[in-house]
């Protein structure tokens, strides 16, 4: 299977299965259990693999818990900004744990989940981001309960609480202060508890990530308040995992060469667009050549980035985009009637599988 058409996302469990060992060691190591993300991969095609290294998933709605519930299974966290009554309805017949947004979610739906395991989002007024977009603790957040004589209020009612605070954090200083200043400003509240979730957002993953001091500081605050703690990886569980496998269909030239791929960022690496960032490529190599790689969509911004290539990019030649896996499947979408990408996947003894493909039908029964 090495002639399959473009484009199509390429998970390789063999890289796959590193981040998970490293997830594992620090389950050993720390004590926390880790759920998946699935707001940012929910791609269950390698739930198999994963399932062996972690405890759960964890969700922003009532789909993605059902999802996790029916192809993942183990812990089904239950968290949503806002839940319907239906949504309550539903998800308290298999979810371990429901987290509510607010204190006024919490009471709204109180005699709808009595004897179930509760859990409250807390804003601490702090956060680690690059974007203001991705900060939780922005002015104005509805992300969280930021009035601590609330929390009080209601710790009766609550086994657990959740402090969703960073994105792409790297620093693991940075991530041991700010878990100090949660223990000093909500010790007392913690001691209340039998669990705490500290999130996702976190690139312990990153090689060269110190994860002895990492280990050691999750496994202090667990003792010091007696609670068990949770991760909820997202990005980290699925960093360089993934490519995005695209074939150049047409060369332009306006002051620099074009290449135009079969594939979009706008509809199928979305975040790059959103975040005004560029992806990185891993293939072609590095050179001296200078190209810029667009999609295929009439967004004239639809750009993956400005590269120099080690040889002019042919009408024909593959380019593959990298770190494809965290936010790009969940997000993918239909603009310009653009055929989403295939998803494949090497397993680890190295066969290639074809597991999914999306065509006309798809894109007619998504819309009416």
């Amino acid at each position: 299977m090495t002639d399959l058409p473009t484009p199509y996302y390429l998970i390789d469990e063999t890289r796959l299965r590193k981040n998970l060992e490293i997830i594992q060691r620090v389950r050993e190591e720390s004590g926390a259990k880790s759920v998946l993300a699935l707001k940012c991969f929910s791609t269950w095609c390698v739930f198999d693999l994963m399932r062996q290294y972690m405890d759960g998933t964890t969700s922003s709605s009532l789909f993605e818990a059902r999802l996790g519930h029916e192809t993942f299974g183990k812990e089904v966290h239950a968290y949503s900004v806002g839940f319907s009554r239906d949504d309550i309805r539903a998800v308290r017949d298999f979810a371990d744990k429901i987290i509510f947004n607010s204190v006024s979610q919490l009471m709204q739906h109180q005699a709808e989940v009595q004897g179930r395991n509760l859990g409250l989002r807390v804003n601490p007024g702090i956060s680690y981001s690059h974007f203001d977009l991705a900060d939780p603790a922005r002015r104005y957040s509805r992300l969280g309960v930021a009035d601590k004589a609330a929390l009080w209020d209601v710790a009766p009612l609550l086994q657990g609480l959740m402090f969703h605070f960073n994105c792409e954090n790297d620093e693991v200083e940075n991530f041991c202060a700010a878990l100090d200043t949660i223990g000093r400003r909500y010790g007392d509240l913690l001691r209340e508890m039998d669990w705490v979730s500290l999130g996702g957002g976190l690139s312990f993953t990153k090689a060269g990530y110190p994860l002895d001091r990492f280990c050691g500081a999750l496994r202090d605050f667990a003792d010091q308040f007696d609670v068990q703690v949770y991760l909820e990886p997202g990005d980290a569980a699925v960093t360089q995992s993934t490519e995005l496998v695209t074939s150049v269909v047409d060369l332009v030239h306006n002051e620099v060469d074009i290449a135009i791929v079969d594939a979009s960022l706008e509809a199928h690496m979305l975040d790059h667009l959103v975040y005004r960032t560029n992806p990185a490529l891993t293939a072609p190599g590095p050179g001296e050549h200078r190209v810029m790689v667009a999609g295929r969509t009439c967004l004239a911004g639809d750009v993956f980035g400005d590269f120099r290539l080690a040889a002019p990019l042919r009408i024909g030649d593959q380019v593959r985009i990298a770190d494809a896996g965290g936010y790009t499947m969940v997000k993918m979408n239909w603009f310009n009637g653009v055929a989403m990408p295939s998803i494949v996947v090497r397993r680890l003894d190295g066969t290639l599988e074809l597991v999914r493909e999306f065509g006309y039908e798809d894109f007619k029964g998504s819309l009416s």
